[in-house]
Order: structure tokens, then sequence, then C-alpha cells
């Protein structure tokens, strides 16, 4: 292929990308595109619909110029064009971009321009926290808006996406969400659910919508100041199935202690970590199998100098996992400060550490950095002032709470306390996908940005606790006392890789 050639192809791909209007945010893809480069003999890129130029079959030929220029156009494009990360999952109905253009997302997702949204004015937030998709969040709607779109009869879920334009102190907006004529979610205040942080993407699922008109009706009611949305997503009510081979596993059927060979039975005194209240033992009081279940047990009793009781298993040593499926089947406690949690972290903690000894006693340190480093993925977690909402985060050095600027879902189960539900997990290189009875509700994806936002290329292990009170727990008002005991049951835990 001659130099003259490879330009044009280039200059060619160059205009039909820039013609495009959604702008995707690959740039974070640069070293990975460039490796590829330098390991490979050819080069596939998309564009939306658009492809494809390929860097010839050997660089032997090319003057030092030409190789960089080629080099150059490469980080053009990656910059400037929205290049598929990943494929759209196949259970997508329909997204939209609210007040904004076509926009992929780093996920793969297909946001159209907005369409079938109405009411209210279109507003724009310049900078956006906690969110890989920055651009579906610089534009929204405020006012009296209205979603209604044409789609097939059926089951979806719903996902809705949010972002405080103002410097706003919480209650100050607050409104109403109806879909489908039912109430979703009362009194809703963006600002709160994201931590007092404004400018900070959230986004809150809402399951099992059943569509019988053929068409999919969202309103929103204002209750103080006014509503607003930036973007919706609509999923189809479809299990993906991947090829998962089962490795490794914990039924519960042995009563008794935890199985010793698949989990350890931390001991801790109050306040170790996140301020919590509750002291951690071994007793069979607060940590069994029994009929089944793996129970964990929280306590209003005087231990030591802790008020409260409760237990902690980990499978660190004996369960270290790098991808895979995770699935655990659990019931959880309910009531005012209970902060239940199916997790993980790195096996070895110190991996990405810069301030820690080997042998420090990392957890709950002021002064060593292997958390947030090293990385954190939360499964579930669930806080009993806020019922029904569960949550999916991942913790990075450069993605966590205290830049404003973690990553995490939100998905409302009316019955997580009552019934049984699935939190699942799907862990590859490239992405990180939480779901609860097979409803995706957060997705991370590795941006290639180095360790400081995706640590998860190690093994981690699996924890299962149940705190008490706590940052987090007692940020709701006090701790009920007249809950206990508060118990999580869980039937399974299951883990799975992908099959050859």
């Amino acid at each position: 292929m001659s130099e003259s050639t490879i330009v044009a192809r280039i200059e060619l791909f160059l205009a039909e990308c820039t013609e495009q209007t959604g702008i995707s945010q690959l740039e974070r893809r640069v070293k990975l595109v460039i490796e590829h480069i330098a390991g490979f003999t050819t080069m596939d890129l998309h564009c939306n619909v658009t492809s494809v130029t390929k860097r010839p079959r050997t660089v032997a030929g090319l003057e030092k110029l030409m190789l960089y220029k080629l080099l150059l156009s490469v980080f053009i494009i990656v910059f400037s064009c929205a290049c598929q990360a990943l494929e759209p999952r196949s259970d997508l109905a329909w997204a939209v971009n609210v007040g904004g253009p076509l926009y992929k997302g780093v996920d793969g997702t297909d946001y159209a321009a907005e369409t079938s949204v109405t009411g209210g004015k279109i507003g724009q937030i310049e900078v956006v926290r906690g969110a890989d998709d920055e651009v579906l969040y610089q534009t929204y709607r405020e006012g009296d808006v209205r979603v209604a779109h044409s789609l097939p009869d059926g089951v979806y879920d719903v996902t809705l996406h949010f972002a405080e334009p103002n410097d706003s102190a919480i209650r100050e907006r607050l409104f109403d969400v109806y879909i489908e004529g039912e109430q979703v979610f009362h009194e809703l205040d963006v600002i709160l659910l994201r931590d007092g942080n404004a400018n900070s993407a959230l986004t809150v699922t809402h399951r099992n919508i059943e569509i019988s008109d053929g068409l999919l009706d969202v309103q929103f009611e204002p209750v103080v100041g006014q509503p607003i949305l930036s973007g919706l997503v609509v999923r189809r009510k479809k299990k993906v199935q991947e090829p998962w081979q089962l490795v490794w596993r914990d039924e519960f059927e042995l009563a008794g202690a935890p199985n010793p060979a698949l989990w350890s039975v931390r001991e801790w005194p109050a306040r170790v970590v996140n301020s919590e209240d509750q002291a951690y033992t071994m007793r069979s009081r607060n940590v069994r199998v029994e009929e089944g279940k793996l129970i964990l047990e929280a306590h209003r009793e005087d231990y030591g100098e802790a008020k409260y009781t409760s237990a902690r298993v980990l499978s660190q040593g004996k369960g270290d996992f790098l991808y895979g499926r995770f699935e655990a089947r659990a019931r959880l406690p309910e009531g005012m400060g209970t902060w239940a949690a199916i997790w993980m972290l790195p096996s070895d903690p110190f991996t990405y550490a810069t301030t820690c000894d080997d042998d420090e006693n990392w957890q709950g340190s002021e002064d060593c950095d292997a958390w947030p480093n090293s990385g954190e993925i939360d499964i579930l977690e669930h806080v009993g002032y806020q019922p029904g909402h569960i949550h999916g985060t991942v913790h990075t050095r450069d993605y966590f709470f205290i830049n404003q600027q973690q990553r995490k879902g939100r998905i409302l189960v009316d019955d997580e306390s009552t019934e049984f539900q699935l939190y699942a997990l799907e862990w590859s290189p490239e992405r990180i996908d939480i779901f609860v009875n097979d409803v995706l509700y957060f997705t991370f994806v590795n941006g290639q940005q180095g360790w400081t936002s995706w640590p998860f290329d190690q093994s981690f292990y699996l924890i299962m606790n149940l705190a008490i009170g706590g940052d987090w727990g007692r940020a709701g008002g006090a701790i009920d006392d007249s809950i206990f005991p508060q118990r999580m049951e869980v039937d399974y835990i299951r883990v799975y890789e992908k099959a050859q």
C-alpha cells in the first residue's frame, strides 16, 4: 500500500467521523490503540457505522515522518470521533440524550438525539463529576418534563439519569416520578442521593415496567422547585446468556459454623472502619449456617466497648478470583442503622499502595493508601434508612467519594427484606456490570488510563458483612434499637468463569 493511499484513507475516515455528532470519551483508549499499532500488522477502527482504515502490513518501507503522521492521525481519531469501544447489549430497546445530540456511551449504548421528550427548558452543565459519560449529563431539561415514546407492548427496565445543575442544599429540589401512571419515586432529591454533590451523575433503575398501550409514558411532578432529567435508557426483559462455567460455590448445606475451607470469620472491635458501631464476633449468635442459609445476625448488646454485635466473613486465601460472574442470593435486613454488604477487596491490598508498609494493618489506617488505590467492588450495599435502594459501586484512586468522582448505580427493589433476590457481578478485563435479578443497573468500563482508574487487573476475594451504624448507616438518622435482632440471610454464593 502506498503512502498516499494510507494518508487518503485516514483523511477520509477522519472526515466521516467528525461529521457525526456522537462524541465518545475514547481518548482514554489511546494507550491501547498505540500498543495495538506497535504490536499487530493490521488494525480496524469502527466509527459508529463507518469503517475502516488499516495500517500497512509492514512499516519497514515508511519514512519516519510517515510513521509519525500515521500515529498522529490515530491520536486524532481517538480524541475526536465516536469509535466503538464496546458493542451495545442486545437487550437495549431505546435510549435518549435529553436536550442533547446523538451519543454513543462508553459502554456501547446508543443514545438518540432528543426525541419523544417535551416540556420545560433545556439547560447545560459545563463540568460533570462521577460519570464516564459526561456528555450525557451536560444537557438536561428542567420543568414540566414528559417522555412519550412508542415501544412494543411488554415488560421493561427503565434507567433514569440525573445531575443537579445548581449548588443546592438537600431538599431544595424535590419531585415525584411516574412511569405508566404509577408513582415509582416520591420526592426524589438528586442532591441527597448523590451524597450532597452538585453536578454529579445519578442513575436510578426501575424494574418491571409493563407497557400495554404501545407507549412508554414517563412524567415528573414538582414538589419543591422543578423536576430535571438528563437521559433515559429502556431495556427489554431479556437475560443475556454467556457461556459461564461454575468454578466455586457454597450452598450452605452443612449446619454450624461457615465452612472453614471456604470462609474466614473476622473478629473486630467497633469503629475499625467507617466509624461502624458494631463489634464483629465469631459466635454462633452472630454467624452460623442453619436450614441451608448463611446467617449474619446483628444484636443490640454490650460487648466490650461496642453496643452492638454482628458478623463479617471473607474468602481471602480460600476463594480469590480474577474476572468471572459472581452470584449471591440473599435476603436483607431492615430498619434504621443497618448496613448490609456483599463486596470484594484485592487479595494483595498493597499492589498499588504507595504509602504503606507491607505488613501494615491497612484497613482503617489514615496513613496507608492501599484503599482506595488497590480498588474495591461493591456487588450489593443496602442501608436501612433507604429501604428498597440497592447500590453497586467501584472505588479507585481516581474515582471515590472524597474527590466526588465515585462511580456507582442504584436500583429500586420493593421486597429486598422479605424475599430473596439474586445479586450478581460480571467482571472482565474490559468492564464491570452489576445486576439485581439479572437487571443491569451499573456499568463501569476500563478506560485504559492505568491503575489509578482501573486497579481491577488482580485477584479479589469476597466479603459478606452486616454493619450497624457507621458513617453511612447513621447518615439518615440514629440507630433504631427496637429493630434488633436483624439478619442478612444468604442462600448461596456461586462463582463462574467464562467457558473456553
